[in-house]
């Protein structure tokens, strides 16, 4: 097996996480994200059409009748229609907003539902979203630092911390909805971006206990080259499944399917260039990773 050497690149690949990292943070600071209305409140109003939807003629008839902003998008079939009426409509024009439906196209329109998200619920979701995500990462941490060794859970867990800003900044950037099935999408991300790392965390500690001459970026690069073949396959696997969301999958769930995306495709590259480099920054060694020695028991008898 040829020993890929990715270790040697590992500056190169830290300033293009700098690089991504600045930018991102430069974009939420800026131009922040654009949330949507379960974060921002407004109206949700769902109707049915007898037919099936135009949705360009649908945004034009509230366009003209005075709902600029109303995003309009297919719910389950083509004759649902699910239509948001950002911050500043109140509940009361979701109902002249149906008039005017219901004037453009007598007798096939029927009104299923009418909510009014207030802005204060909004706040609320917005932290609780922003203390879930830290929260899994604090239990991310302890997690690794209990199965492997603390420096390993400081690695995995900047490699996560990486995947959500990079994440954030690409929506910040693009100006895409920030709803809760995108904050659902991060939380998977997390999830998935863990359980790469995990993988080539545990091969990298094995090789450590089992190949006693080499030193620790050699190890670090027989790991990865052992594990590279198991992350490409998952990941290009995941993200075909992804992409025929994105396209084929409605709107609904087009910002969850992006979102993924691009964690999945950052997360592949942060299991392999940000919690490997970060163990080689913090200078990880045999000793980190020694089996403890029992009392009547030679070390020589623990190592495998």
């Amino acid at each position: 097996m040829k020993v890929i050497n990715f270790m040697g690149q590992r500056k190169l690949a830290m300033l293009f996480s700098f690089v991504l990292l600045a930018v991102s943070i430069g974009s939420l600071a800026t131009k922040q994200l654009n949330w949507g209305l379960d974060f921002t409140g407004g109206t949700l109003v769902e109707v049915h059409y007898s037919e099936t939807a135009d949705l360009t003629a649908i945004r034009n008839t509230l366009e003209t009748g005075g709902f600029a902003g109303a995003v309009v998008v297919s719910f389950g079939t083509d004759r649902d229609v699910l239509i948001r009426l950002p911050k500043g409509y109140s509940d009361k024009q979701g109902a002249e907003l149906l008039g005017k439906l219901q004037d453009a196209y007598p007798g096939s329109v029927e009104l299923r539902r009418i909510e009014f998200v207030g802005p204060q619920v909004g706040d609320e979701l917005r932290e609780q979203g922003g203390l879930a995500m830290l929260l899994a990462l604090g239990l991310v941490m302890l997690y690794i630092a209990f199965r492997f060794q603390f420096k390993f859970a400081v690695g995995a867990v900047v490699a996560l911390i990486h995947d959500v800003v990079v994440v954030l900044g690409f929506f910040s950037l693009i100006g895409m909805e920030f709803d809760l099935t995108v904050l659902a999408a991060l939380l998977a991300v997390i999830g998935y971006s863990l359980n790469d790392t995990i993988v080539v965390s545990d091969r990298i500690r094995e090789n450590f206990r089992k190949l006693r001459k080499a030193d620790p970026e050699e190890i670090i690069n027989i790991s990865l080259t052992e594990t590279l073949g198991r992350t490409l396959v998952t990941s290009l696997t995941t993200m075909l499944v992804l992409l025929a969301l994105a396209i084929y999958g409605g709107e609904m769930i087009h910002g969850f399917a992006i979102a993924l995306l691009v964690g999945v495709a950052i997360g592949t590259y942060s299991s392999i260039y940000v919690a490997a480099n970060m163990l080689l920054t913090m200078g990880v060694s045999k000793e980190d990773l020694m089996i403890p020695v029992k009392e009547g028991v030679e070390q020589d008898d623990m190592m495998p």
